[in-house]
């Protein structure tokens, strides 16, 4: 009985799982390297691995052509508000913070140039300067009624920007330019070049700072086959001349052949 009961202890000890050896050595993490399952067993993700996609190629080149456009349109316009020189007629707000008495919304630049604001004798003389220029002076000015002035000054309406387009386009006039422009944009703005135009030959005239009118040659034509980039850009006071072609030439002596046909039939004297 005491031999049985010592062999049948002796088989327990070696089949218990809770007295293992195996079982109580401690895992180190060259064990978990080497019980890690393959890539294709895996069911939790890898934190390693770079995110899948579903999107196609073309998709993702697409967004990242979307995201570089952004990036080169907002200096774009950020430019023109940042520099852009403050006229009569341009509608600005000055806001101070924390001190809604001070602040003024809505102030239409007069032709005087100068802004009433309050506390400020005379007000503030705005025309030709940028919006920080302007915030710059409304601080040193409020500097002495308030501590540590925040001042801003916000361009709500360019309107004194102008430029004109003539010649044969559908629309021609004088126009305001609210955004940094190219000739062709000012061209389609105007109604586009009619059939009597000539698109490889048009102009810009742009007053120097001596006073002289300077030429300044657009091939549209080519802008629109691309075979020339779209980089001239306006300035204020610029004027683009749209020339006739031949077309136009070709009427005009049409018309005045009739005028002469017209003349003899009713024995009027001809023009030479």
């Amino acid at each position: 009985m005491l031999i049985a009961l010592a062999v049948t202890g002796a088989a327990q000890s070696q089949t218990d799982p809770q007295k293992d050896p195996q079982k109580e050595r401690p895992r180190t993490t060259q064990d978990k390297d080497k019980k890690k399952p393959v890539q294709g067993d895996r069911l939790e993700p890898d934190e390693t691995q770079p995110a899948q996609t579903d999107v196609p190629d073309n998709m993702q080149a697409n967004r990242q052509e979307q995201m570089s456009e952004e990036a080169a349109i907002n200096p774009y316009y950020n430019n023109f508000f940042n520099t852009y020189r403050l006229g009569p007629e341009d509608v600005i707000s000055v806001e101070v913070f924390n001190q809604e008495r001070y602040s003024r919304r809505g102030i239409t630049i007069p032709p005087s140039g100068r802004v009433a604001l309050a506390l400020i004798p005379g007000g503030v003389f705005v025309n030709g300067k940028t919006v920080e220029e302007v915030a710059g002076i409304v601080t040193k000015k409020y500097d002495e009624y308030i501590i540590d002035p925040q001042v801003t000054v916000s361009l709500d309406k360019a309107s004194s920007y102008r430029y004109s387009v003539i010649g044969d386009v559908g629309q021609p006039g004088i126009r305001l330019m609210n955004h940094r422009m190219t000739v062709t944009e000012a061209i389609a703005e105007a109604g586009g070049v009619l059939t009597t135009g000539d698109k490889s030959k048009i102009v810009v005239l742009r007053r120097q700072s001596t006073g002289v009118l300077a030429q300044i040659p657009v091939n549209v034509s080519a802008i629109y086959k691309g075979k020339a980039a779209d980089t001239t850009y306006l300035v204020p006071g610029d004027q683009i001349i749209v020339p006739g072609n031949k077309l136009k030439k070709l009427r005009e002596i049409l018309g005045f052949s009739q005028v002469l046909s017209f003349g003899r039939i009713f024995g009027l004297p001809t023009p030479y």
